[in-house]
Formats: C-alpha cells, structure tokens, sequence
C-alpha cells in the first residue's frame, strides 16, 4: 500500500492538466501525487479514434496547458498526432503515470483519507482528482427487439471506418458531431443510409467563440449544480455547418428521420407505418461518465447525477471530477484540471513553491495559456 497526497486517475485532457499544475505547485510525481491511467498507451480516448478521423477533422481541440501542439499534419489520424503529443507532454513534464491501471474501487481508508483499489495495488490518498471521462461507458438506448436485429450493431465507442459498410444498407442514430461525420463517409461506401435522431438536430454557421463557449458550458453546468446528469457540452452549441455538411443536406444524406419505435431483424420501424430495411445500425448515441468506482462513497444525488461545486463533489470535498459535465470539452478541461489543483491545496493546507505562476518548470520552461488549435 502507498501512500500520497493526492492520486489522479485518468490520463487524458482532464487528467494531464491535473498532473501539470499538481507538478507546477512543487508537488513531486511518485511521491506527492500519482496518476493512474486504464489505457494502454499515452493518448486518452483519442488512442481508440476510428482511423478515418484525421487531425483536420478534429472539432475544437486544445493544447494542454505548457506545451502547445503545433506543426501537425491535418491529414494524419487524430489518434496518431494526439497520441503522440501526450506522449511527448508526459515525458516533458515528468509526470510518471502509470499505467495500464485498472481502479476498481475507492472506499473510506477509516482515517479522512481515501483508499483507492487497483488491479497494480492500494494507494491511500487525502484528495482524489477524478479524470476518468466517458469513453469506457458506451451508451445505446432501449428499444424494443433490440436483440431480434439480424445484422450487426456497432457504436461510435467500435466503430471501424466507412469501408466495413461497403454496399450495405446503414441506419445511423445519433444528433451529434460523431453521427454526421460517421453518416457523411458511411454514405460514399454504402447501398443506402437512414439517419435517425431524437430531436430535430440544430445546424449552426455561427462560430464556436468564446463567448458561445462559455454560454454552453453555463448551460451545462446549471445540471451538474443541481445534481443532475450532465449533458455534453456539444448537445447545447448545435451542429458546425461546414460547406460538406451543407452539400450533404442538399443531396438528402443529412435528411433527418425521428427515431424508430422498434428493432426488427431486417431493419427498423415506426409506429405509422414507415419501415427502414438495414443490415447494419451505427449507435453514434454518446457516452456516460465513467464514475462507477465511486459508487462504495455514496455521491449521486436523487436526480441520478454527482451534485458538484465547481469541480467538487458537493457531499465530499476531497473529491473533483474533472472532464465531467461542464469540464467534457478539452479547454474546459484544462481549466478544471487548475481549478481543481488549486482547492486541493487550499483543503489540504499546502503551499509549496509559491503556487502557480511563481516560477520555471522543467528545463526552464515557464507555463503558458493553451491556445485554440
């Protein structure tokens, strides 16, 4: 069993921002602070990235803070570029995750502090910054004869690329930017394609600025204050219209059907009659926040969602999620990660090497804002 000070689990955007200001205050990696990763390689989610999403197609992606991601070549797959740029970060900043560590539980330790369970061992903690995301926990909603359908099922989380659709007929369900860019390249392949949603999508020209940022994280955060589960950042900004989005919707790829009262084993359909044959359906449906190794500390509210105070739990202040509800987006992340660094060591009373912005990091490099890509 070791014991730190502070135990991060997660090395994506949320969870390396989190490691850097805990290093930037003077907190030393392996013994002051750990971080924990499940994933195999450096990369958080963007590691399991379908190939045919190349960096160019990356919709908002941020630096991390310290060390911008320049010079990348836009038709490479994001995850090759991000993946070795958070390899790159890693080793940069010294942050020494450990991985691959599976943490199956964290518990009351019986003394204030944490007790955090591996599948690599115990560590015991006085705070926990959790950066565990979604991308673990696919969701698929329930739809009557879901387990009658004869041909494949496949969500966003496995999805292989448009040419394992080639000439078959595909129903696409899903309102965000993964559906679109799933139904535009499945449609160049494939027999036939369907795209259903739930609501009526919201396609905006207006860019993503921010000021619409900070709007739509508002929105969001307005959840998670009251206990509620988060929606995506995504889910309040609308849909980028692009000029292959706007030919898409002229041609009638983009033509939106409500979603389906049920699963049949040729296809889909609706109570008014309507049918859909497929051999596939793509689930680009989202994602849940990964946080049932929380479950033994007791922190959902009556609503179903974790009750937050800026990054912290509201029912245990050691506790802060970051890349959660209104930090999901990367820059929100960034910001969460420092946030939740700077009341980490306001509750435990430590102060060391001045805070952030008192000095030079590693090889004389000073931090720096992120910057948009």
């Amino acid at each position: 069993m070791d014991d730190v000070e502070v135990v991060v689990v997660g090395a994506g955007q949320a969870g390396l921002s989190s490691a850097y200001h805990l290093r930037r205050t003077g907190w030393e990696p392996g013994r002051d602070f750990v971080v924990l990763d499940r994933s195999p390689h450096p990369g958080g989610a963007w590691q399991f990235r379908w190939p045919t999403l190349t960096y160019g197609r990356v919709h908002g992606m941020h630096s991390l803070p310290g060390m911008e991601l320049t010079g990348a070549d836009p038709a490479r797959p994001s995850a090759e570029v991000i993946g070795e740029y958070f390899d790159a970060y890693e080793r940069a900043f010294g942050l020494r995750v450990l991985r691959p560590v599976h943490v199956r539980a964290v518990r009351e330790a019986g003394d204030g502090r944490l007790r955090v369970e591996s599948d690599a061992g115990v560590w015991t903690t006085r705070a926990l910054i959790n950066a565990t995301g979604t991308w673990d926990r696919p969701f698929v909603p329930r739809v009557p004869g879901h387990e009658t359908f004869a041909g494949r099922q496949v969500h966003t989380a496995r999805y292989p690329g448009p040419d394992a659709f080639a000439d078959e007929r595909v129903v696409v369900v899903g309102g965000g930017t993964s559906a679109v860019q799933h139904l535009l390249e499945i449609s160049r392949t494939a027999a036939a394609t369907a795209w259903v949603t739930r609501r009526e999508p919201l396609f905006t020209e207006a860019p993503f600025d921010e000021d619409r940022g900070r709007a739509a994280v508002a929105l969001v955060e307005e959840r998670v204050r009251d206990g509620l589960p988060p929606r995506s950042v995504v889910s309040v900004t609308g849909l980028p219209m692009t000029e292959e989005v706007r030919a898409a919707r002229e041609s009638g790829v983009l033509r939106r059907l409500p979603m389906f009262d049920r699963i049949v084993p040729a296809g889909v359909e609706w109570d008014d009659g309507r049918a859909v044959a497929a051999d596939s359906i793509v689930w680009a449906t989202g994602f849940r926040p990964v946080v049932g190794h929380l479950a033994p500390l007791r922190l959902r509210e009556a609503g179903g969602g974790i009750r937050m105070a800026g990054t912290r739990v509201a029912r245990d202040p050691r506790i802060h999620l970051v890349g959660y509800g209104p930090s999901a987006s990367t820059v929100g992340a960034n910001r969460a990660g420092r946030a939740a660094v700077r009341q980490v060591r306001a509750l435990l009373g430590r102060d060391r090497a001045g805070g952030p912005g008192s000095g030079p990091l590693l090889g004389g490099a000073t931090a720096r804002e992120p910057a948009a890509r």
